[in-house]
């Protein structure tokens, strides 16, 4: 039996202990303060990326891993034994990302890359390459990896709810004048997973409104389907996504496969501290 690798990168959001159960690779995001660079995973986490953004009032840029270090991570796996190799990236509408995991096979002549968008980020990304590790390990093959994450990506949902516009005005994608009015009428922006992008989808009066209209608007898209698994994800407010879950399992039946996962820099630098939200896998 082939064995076949499973790579992906840091947006992600898969915590590390869960790519080492499942011998998933994931090639970093850098981010960029000035001159100073960073290795999500490695020297910086959303922790330490707000700590510094509070401290220099700036937002840092963030660069997508370059074909070389797919290509590196590629080598990794092949000389680890795997005779074949599934690359599933963050999604092409937000990052470069996917284009360098594909240039990057250019690299490798007569070996068998396949390179999957996966038209979706954090844990729904996330989701994507455990399906593909656990396709891999039951003994599919390329086509049958392929075909198995796209049956995931189709069962996938995410809510998020950002708490300030404080981060996106210092980015500049909000007027500083309309963040300071979003927060003094404690607007908080719901956030949702389209065609790739993450994109606002509600703007409401208050934190516990917003965390229960998240609910509701999980319960509407599970419907008369299962929760197969779900995750909790947040930037820095790991109490407000253990709050979540515990009213989420309070609104609905929930399975005991679920995890807490952060954000990570690569994303959490666009949505800001104190994010919580969940992604949803139906059965």
């Amino acid at each position: 039996m082939k064995k076949i690798a499973i790579v992906t990168d840091t947006d992600s959001s898969l915590p590390e202990e869960v790519a080492q159960k499942y011998d998933i690779r994931q090639v970093p995001i850098t981010i960029h303060f000035g001159d100073d660079s960073y290795i999500t995973g490695t020297d910086i986490d959303d922790r330490k990326v707000f700590e510094i953004v509070d401290r220099v009032g700036k937002i840092p840029t963030t660069a997508a891993p370059s074909p070389g270090a797919f290509a590196h991570t590629y080598e990794e796996a092949f000389a680890a034994g795997a005779d074949a190799l599934v690359c599933v990236c963050v999604s092409s509408q937000i990052s470069a990302t996917y284009s360098a995991a594909v240039s990057a096979c250019e690299m490798f002549p007569g070996k068998h890359i396949r390179v999957i968008d996966s038209r979706d980020l954090s844990m729904g990304q996330g989701y994507q390459a455990l399906a593909a590790a656990e396709a891999a390990q039951a003994g599919a093959n390329l086509d049958e990896i392929a075909a198995r994450v796209a049956d995931v990506r189709a069962r996938l949902t995410t809510y998020a709810v950002l708490p300030t516009l404080k981060y996106l005005a210092l980015s500049g994608r909000v007027g500083k004048l309309a963040a300071g009015m979003a927060a003094t009428l404690s607007i908080k922006p719901i956030l949702t997973v389209r065609e790739g992008k993450l994109e606002l989808l509600e703007r409401i009066r208050t934190q516990k409104i917003a965390n229960q209209r998240v609910l509701d608007l999980v319960q509407a898209a599970v419907g008369e389907k299962t929760i197969e698994r779900y995750a909790l994800i947040h930037v820095n407010n790991l109490e407000g996504a253990r709050e979540l879950k515990e009213k989420l399992g309070a609104t609905m039946p929930v399975p005991p496969d679920f995890m807490f996962a952060e954000f990570t820099p690569g994303l959490s630098v666009h949505a800001g501290a104190g994010v919580v939200g969940v992604v949803v896998q139906t059965g």
